[in-house]
């Protein structure tokens, strides 16, 4: 269930609390997101400034970044509420799904006892650090205790959106039983302590995934493992939880994440993207599969101009699907095909699943960026060779003259000036990752006025990724106390001396670890195994010899193949989503271009063997 669903009153005559709870529900939903759309809209205000006095003016501006870090901090604690049901709340519904209908109104109760279970954590966890923290801001001169407040306010906002989701749809037993087991639960688990032989982590992981299992999103999972890990001996109490949740998204480099949504969806919004479908239409839409070869070209093209596999994915959906049926493929076929170039959206720059890899891991964005475009390189060549050997649908249009290809190139320029804007900028030093980011936002944004953008589609682009932004950076952020325990327990020295003892030498653990990372995928989303396997199998990888950024650019492609992978598949689903053609259909329409990925991914992984260095003594 979405949360826009949840205004959607069942058929017949609703009753009064169930129709003022709608009301009141659809009230709070407008305001959280007229506040995202401005609190991102200050951020971008805010680190643009700094740019500006920084590179034109030749002095900084004080206090900017923190600044910009607390307001990312209140743009995903305001739109947690929000993003509970949003497209990126990680919930894995594939095994409730087959439950009897008393098996799945059971999980689902249990799934939002998780929501409530974390939402109370994250409100008690913040008063107690406003309780107790001392201090203000030398910059900014606000108290300390603000940013953990916000969060609280944040986790206070989720159980009372979860409580009206309920009452809006009349159900007040389902709601009563969510309420009685995520406060019965918190209030138990505050008292008991447990002989275990399990380390606070692995019973962590072990919550989380049955949260997982049981359709509960992934943040939420994390943060009561997290929580239900204390009666077992953890170290960190409900305050230190909040702490390290927002030390987690306190980082500047996790700015350009909003920034680089905000940007695809201007361009998206304002029409500037479909300029690019009409290049590579004009490139290779008189060839063979002309159609097909068209919608991979432009997920190339795309790539460049956002950041998101799933925008990419619910964009080639509304764009190609239609006109690829239309001319004489299946329905399971087009969309298997969008799903499957949508995956180089996070391959190639800019890449949202780069910069979480580099704040997971502390590696550097620039080198990570020019091994991406290697690397989608080899994805696209592969996806390629599988479409016209899969294919068998001639062209969709004939041969364009060189001046109507010159055309077509001058009209994209502004979409694909922007990849260049962040690549070249980064890359040679020139901006940092975050403003690079600020300024593709900041271009989209005139290019898309320029275009006719209206101030509707403008406040709807920063809605949706705020939206988007929240949820991201609440993976991220409550993944970070799982990876507090996980140092604590040595659970990376386990695994790196696991590795060592199985594989021997560079390919023996590369391919051990990609083995691990193909397992991940099946039923992790793909932030959250960055986040958590990152930061485990680098340390072991590279003490084989292998290069640190080519086992990332390794991690990313092996981890972005799962979002075509059953049971989870996240592209998958967001193309069932758009086209409603069924997830199981399309499943059984991907291993053509599957086995084109894997083969992607066994060339760059030779590729990484070839060029290791002497293991580490």
């Amino acid at each position: 269930m979405r949360v826009g669903d949840a205004a959607t009153l069942p058929a017949g005559r609703p009753s009064g609390l169930a129709a003022g709870s709608a009301r009141l529900l659809h009230g709070v939903e407008q305001a959280l997101g007229a506040v995202c759309a401005l609190v991102l809209a200050v951020l971008l205000a805010v680190v643009l400034a700094a740019v500006t006095a920084r590179y034109v003016l030749g002095a900084g501006i004080l206090g900017s970044d923190e600044l910009a870090i607390w307001l990312h901090v209140a743009l995903v604690a305001l739109g947690a509420p929000l993003a509970i049901g949003s497209a990126l709340a990680m919930r894995l519904d594939v095994f409730t799904r087959r439950l009897p209908a008393l098996g799945q109104a059971a999980a689902a109760v249990l799934a939002e006892s998780f929501t409530v279970l974390s939402g109370l954590v994250l409100a008690f966890g913040g008063a107690g650090i406003v309780a107790t923290l001392g201090g203000t801001s030398p910059t900014l001169g606000l108290p300390e205790w603000v940013r953990f407040a916000i969060l609280g306010l944040g986790g206070g906002l989720v159980v009372l959106v979860t409580a009206l989701r309920h009452l809006a749809l009349g159900r007040i037993g389902a709601l009563l039983a969510v309420l009685a087991i995520g406060i019965g639960v918190y209030l138990l688990a505050r008292e008991l302590r447990l002989a275990a032989d399990l380390p606070p982590s692995a019973v962590l992981g072990l919550v989380a995934f049955v949260g997982l299992v049981i359709g509960a999103p992934l943040p939420h999972a994390f943060l009561a493992g997290a929580y239900l890990a204390i009666p077992f001996g953890s170290t960190m109490p409900e305050p230190a939880m909040v702490a390290t949740t927002v030390s987690g998204i306190s980082k500047f480099l996790l700015l350009a994440i909003p920034f680089f949504l905000v940007a695809g969806g201007l361009l998206t919004a304002s029409g500037v993207a479909a300029r690019l479908v009409r290049f590579a239409a004009s490139l290779v839409g008189h060839r063979r599969a002309g159609l097909a070869q068209t919608t991979l070209l432009t997920g190339v093209l795309f790539s460049g101009a956002s950041g998101s596999s799933v925008a990419n994915a619910a964009f080639g959906a509304a764009t190609f699907q239609p006109e690829l049926v239309r001319h004489g493929h299946s329905k399971a076929q087009a969309g298997a095909l969008i799903a499957a170039t949508s995956v180089l959206d996070n391959v190639i720059p800019p890449s949202i699943a780069f910069l979480i890899l580099a704040a997971a891991t502390n590696l550097s964005v620039g080198s990570l960026l020019v091994g991406g475009l290697v690397a989608g390189a080899v994805m696209a060549a592969a996806l390629a060779v599988a479409i016209r050997l899969s294919v068998s649908q001639g062209a969709s249009s004939a041969a364009a003259s060189s001046r109507e290809r010159w055309r077509a190139a001058y009209a994209a320029l502004p979409a694909l000036g922007l990849g260049v804007i962040v690549v070249v900028g980064i890359r040679f030093g020139v901006v940092t990752t975050t403003e690079a980011a600020a300024l593709a936002a900041a271009y989209s944004l005139i290019v898309g006025c320029l275009g006719g953008l209206r101030p509707r589609g403008v406040y709807d682009a920063f809605r949706q990724a705020g939206v988007e932004a929240a949820a991201i950076g609440l993976l991220i952020g409550t993944a970070a106390p799982f990876a507090f325990l996980l140092a604590v327990d040595d659970i990376a020295g386990g695994v790196a001396g696991l590795l060592h003892g199985l594989g021997g030498g560079p390919a023996g653990v590369l391919l051990i670890a990609n083995a691990i990372l193909i397992i991940a995928g099946l039923v992790l989303d793909i932030g959250a195994a960055i986040l958590l396997f990152g930061p485990i199998l680098l340390p072991a990888v590279t003490a084989a010899g292998i290069d640190p950024i080519h086992f990332g650019v390794i991690l990313i492609v092996n981890l972005m193949i799962g979002g075509l992978t059953p049971p989870v598949g996240m592209l998958v689903y967001v193309v069932s989503g758009v086209t409603g053609v069924p997830a199981a259909a399309l499943f059984r329409a991907i291993p053509p271009y599957l086995g084109a990925l894997m083969i992607a991914l066994a060339i760059l992984s030779a590729g990484a063997v070839l060029l290791s260095g002497p293991p580490a003594p």
